[in-house]
């Protein structure tokens, strides 16, 4: 990655810092690593198995952790160098790819399924520290006016490494195994943590280094729930994904209703995000300003919808389509939650702040495989996502009801 901006660079663009350029790597990278380790995990434990809830097992394994440390990682975020700090997470999550590379090599004497939880629960330690560190550092490499355009290029390339993790895991895990998958995992983690390191940026300075952590971590806290947009925003989010994702049930959508192989997991795993990269494109050129708030919850209706349609479908292209459509919703979701993140978070709060956004956020996803996976249990694979479907309808409603600013937001008003 060059240090020389380019000349048909425009001279506003976040990509004239350098600092941003090697942030995308690293955020780019650590998405490669986990989404081709997720996918290489759902497989292997469906391959064990058959069985959609110990899919909803991964979610939960990696959830209770991550969950638990999250606000812990965004005090140590607040109060440590954020660069060291991310570096030791990427390297902790190549350690543990490996420990699955391993597993699935049968390199050790064991074929019980608790080693490959317990790595996933690890993993969702080191996981819940890569938010908070990108977010904080995200605010130090670009100046304010160009947090809407860098949050858009962040969710570019956010999106792109949910198109191409999946796509290459499910590759290699056809073409290779699954200890090579898993092997190109940690590579990819590696290359996030040397990222870091590369990256020249001045950390705030650590005034009140030993502050109290939990009152810290309540002043987080406080912030958020005060702050009715970004309140609104976040639970939005998360009990759409929540309850209305059907990601995590692919493994057995594929296998027992569409009738594919490993490589159209990858397909249909990256299929939302290329929804979301044309999305979040296109906002590089077209932000949204005024009626943000009311766009925002007819992308999330729109996330309802498709969701309900995607569990009717028996066509495998007919549900890769719904899934892009899928991918377009979230993906207005993505970028208007990641602007109102930096523009309205201190500087001084960025760790503590992204980490409940990722307590929102990121363990939604899991908590919601986990949803899935027992609702399939209950009700069968189809009516539990239909039934998803319908409740983030409902969601939406109740959003609109009780965040009336949220509803009328303009983005103008944040800056």
């Amino acid at each position: 990655m060059s240090d020389a901006v380019s000349t048909t660079t425009r001279p506003d663009s976040p990509l004239d810092s350098v600092g941003f350029r090697w942030l995308m790597l690293f955020r780019i990278c650590t998405l490669l690593s986990y989404q081709i380790a997720a996918v290489t995990v759902g497989w292997h434990i469906y391959e064990l198995t058959r069985d959609p809830w110990s899919l909803g097992l991964v979610g939960l394994a990696e959830v209770i952790p991550f969950f638990c440390m999250a606000p812990f990682a965004g005090y140590l975020v607040d109060h440590l160098p954020r660069r060291k700090l991310g570096a030791a997470a990427c390297l902790g999550l190549a350690i543990n790819a490996g420990a699955l590379a391993l597993i699935a090599h049968g390199a050790l004497p064991t074929t019980a399924l608790w080693p490959i939880y317990a790595a996933v629960a690890v993993g969702g330690v080191g996981r819940c520290f890569l938010g908070p560190v990108y977010n904080a550092l995200f605010a130090r490499v670009l100046k304010r006016e160009q947090f809407g355009h860098g949050a858009s290029m962040g969710s570019v390339v956010f999106q792109a490494g949910l198109v191409l993790g999946p796509a290459v895991g499910g590759v290699l895990v056809g073409v290779a195994g699954k200890s090579v998958s898993y092997g190109v995992a940690a590579a990819c983690a590696v290359a996030a943590a040397l990222a870091l390191l590369r990256m020249q940026v001045t950390e705030p300075a650590q005034q009140q280094q030993r502050g109290p952590v939990f009152a810290s971590i309540a002043q987080g806290m406080r912030f958020v729930a005060s702050n009715q947009i970004m309140l609104g925003a976040m639970a939005l989010d998360m009990f759409s994904v929540l309850l209305g994702g059907a990601v995590s049930m692919l493994p057995a959508f594929i296998k027992d209703i569409l009738h594919q192989g490993p490589e159209a997991l990858g397909v249909m795993r990256a299929a939302p995000a290329i929804g979301s990269i044309c999305v979040a494109i296109w906002l590089t050129r077209h932000p949204l300003h005024r009626n943000a708030g009311r766009i925002l919850l007819s992308a999330v209706a729109g996330f309802g919808l498709c969701t309900i349609a995607f569990a009717l479908s028996r066509h495998y292209w007919l549900s890769v389509a719904l899934l892009v459509a899928y991918g377009m919703c979230d993906g207005v979701s993505v970028v208007l939650r990641s602007t109102i993140l930096q523009l309205v978070t201190p500087d001084d709060m960025r760790g503590r702040v992204s980490s409940i956004n990722s307590i929102f956020i990121s363990s939604s996803n899991e908590l919601g495989a986990f949803y899935d996976g027992t609702m399939a249990r209950l009700l069968g694979l189809v009516p539990a996502v239909m039934l998803g479907g319908f409740v983030t309808l409902g969601v939406v409603g109740a959003t609109a009801r009780l965040a009336p600013r949220l509803r009328r937001l303009d983005i103008r008003e944040l800056h």
